[in-house]
């Protein structure tokens, strides 16, 4: 299904900017014919980086992915700069056509009604009329036969490219170019930023939320909150000890993994995973799967996660405390038949007096969290969205994207994570990992 979609959308949107690009900007085939062939290798390297990593491996096809993954991120902001501009450029060759339309000074429209007698005049009287038309016409403009631009005009200007407007492709392909080299600067600009951004240090940020049931024995009790780690290809094992380096510099209580840890086989990323054995805190780590266990042999990262000193929860809570710690699987699990949330299973029969705290990956989990009383749910897989706009469209789907939202009475914060999926870019929404202190009210 999810490769349908991507078919589906990647052939219109590569014509798009084949026409932008490439066709409104250069006059030459062999020009359109280069333009057409880079077009469509980046669209095959597009395609290429979701396919051939599941084939042969992530670590063993890394170049495809970069090539791929990074052309999706320029190709996004190419085509939202080139929508921008639709509307300016129309508005730009209508401006120059009204202008190129306008008569310029010295220039007599000839009346229609008098041109037209003198054609009829010729018509009717043969030769020696045909003489008076001619007669007649040079008395119209200034030295030369007018020539007619359309609709009743006649004009003494040319159009042979020099006065601009619609009949002048000189301008049409000014505008082109100029557009095609603004949304190209624009694109890679924005690009290089996120790149920086999506490789740089994880931002780190606390926030205070108060629980109502929170024993005052617990009042500022900490959970370092991380997600989306989304160790693969484009990562290496620096990534992994960075965010170690910046959990443990938390002194949490406890340490939450939300999800999306890996996007790969055990075998092929266990050794840019091991340094998460290293985690520490006074209660423990715990992990909750995302998606992308589910898509990268999920039961051999449970047991590698347990491996590495970190408890998975799945379907199952704890006491810590005085405090109830859930964890449900994502979503995917049920859609791919490897087990999915079990929320009574999670929640049924706890002490109705202690507040819980849940790990589910996806924010859109709340919904039924609220069914079952939790006070407090903590999620990734939104990525903040990643690379601006596309948070607008990720709204649709999930309920809260980045930060502290509220759905049906449970209070949900979301990190962007510390990772990336796709293009190793970040506009908008930085990496990040979260301090999140619990008080009593």
């Amino acid at each position: 299904m999810f490769f349908s979609i991507v078919l589906i959308v990647v052939g219109p949107i590569h014509w798009y900017l084949y026409k932008r690009l490439v066709k409104d900007t250069t006059t030459t085939k062999r020009g359109r014919r280069i333009g057409a062939v880079a077009i469509i290798a980046l669209a095959v390297a597009l395609l290429a980086a979701f396919i051939v990593p599941r084939v042969i491996g992530a670590k063993a096809s890394w170049v495809i992915p970069l090539v791929g993954y990074m052309w999706l991120a320029v190709l996004f902001y190419l085509l939202v700069t080139l929508l921008v501009l639709e509307l300016p450029r129309v508005i730009a060759n209508r401006t120059w056509a009204r202008t190129s339309a306008t008569p310029s000074a010295g220039t007599t429209l000839a009346e229609p009604g008098l041109v037209g007698a003198a054609v009829t005049g010729a018509a009717a009287d043969g030769d020696a009329q045909s003489a008076k038309v001619t007669g007649l016409a040079g008395q119209v403009g200034e030295s030369e036969t007018p020539k007619a631009t359309g609709a009743g005009q006649v004009d003494g200007s040319s159009t042979d490219g020099k006065s601009g407007g619609p009949a002048d492709p000189s301008r049409r392909l000014l505008i082109a170019r100029s557009a095609a080299i603004f949304a190209g600067l624009t694109a890679t600009g924005i690009t290089a930023y996120g790149v920086q951004t999506a490789l740089g240090d994880p931002v780190l940020k606390r926030v205070q939320i108060p629980l109502a049931k929170l024993p005052r024995s617990m009042d500022g009790y900490k959970i370092a909150l991380v997600s989306d780690i989304h160790l693969g290809p484009l990562t290496g094992v620096e990534h992994s000890r960075r965010i170690v380096r910046f959990i443990n510099g938390m002194n949490a209580d406890l340490i939450a993994v939300a999800g999306d840890l890996v996007d790969g086989s055990v075998a092929e990323l266990g050794d840019e995973a091991a340094p998460l054995a290293e985690l520490r805190s006074r209660d423990g780590a715990y992990f909750v799967t995302g998606n992308h266990e589910y898509f990268s042999g999920a039961e051999e990262w449970l047991a590698e996660v347990s491996r590495l000193g970190m408890r998975p929860l799945q379907n199952e809570r704890l006491e810590i405390r005085g405090l109830t710690l859930a964890g449900v699987n994502d979503v995917s699990g049920g859609d791919l038949g490897a087990g999915g949330p079990d929320f009574g299973k999670a929640l049924g029969d706890r002490d109705p007096n202690k507040p819980v705290v849940l790990l589910a990956h996806q924010p859109i989990q709340a919904f039924e969290a609220a069914k079952h009383g939790v006070d407090l749910q903590l999620s990734g897989h939104t990525h903040g969205g990643q690379m601006v706009p596309f948070n607008l469209i990720a709204g649709l789907q999930q309920p809260v994207i980045s930060g502290l939202g509220e759905v049906d009475g449970t209070q949900v914060y979301v990190t962007n994570g510390a990772g990336f999926w796709g293009p190793p870019v970040r506009v908008g929404a930085p990496p990040d990992i979260t301090l999140v202190e619990l008080r009593a009210m």
